[in-house]
């Protein structure tokens, strides 16, 4: 039987140079941890694209113009318990103005 996990994943780019720091961060603040194992994690390269709008305060990259950065894919999951936290202190490590976050459901087998 299937049911909701009680552990989300979470999937963030970042910019080659601040990976290993927003790994630690999602580490330290308790994501990546199951059952006997923690700092668990997996990073890819991917290429992030994107374009600051009038008002942007971009760490990377001009207002009005594409950009284009070679960046780290991490995914890690987390319990549900500590997700806002381990979110907040993401966004902290996280060098972008508004890192693109995404918070996936999951689902185990019974």
């Amino acid at each position: 039987m299937l049911k909701q996990s009680n552990h989300y994943k979470i999937k963030v780019t970042v910019p080659f140079a601040s990976a290993d720091a927003v790994r630690d961060a999602l580490a330290q603040a308790g994501a990546g941890k199951f059952n006997k194992y923690d700092n668990c994690s997996f990073m890819y390269p991917v290429k992030g694209r994107f374009r600051p709008l009038e008002g942007a305060n971009p760490s990377v990259g001009e207002v009005g113009s594409v950009e284009e950065v070679d960046e780290m894919c991490i995914e890690c999951i987390c319990h549900k318990d500590i997700l806002e936290e381990v979110i907040v202190e993401l966004k902290k490590a996280h060098p972008y103005e508004e890192p693109a976050i995404d918070i996936l459901p999951r689902f185990e087998l019974e």
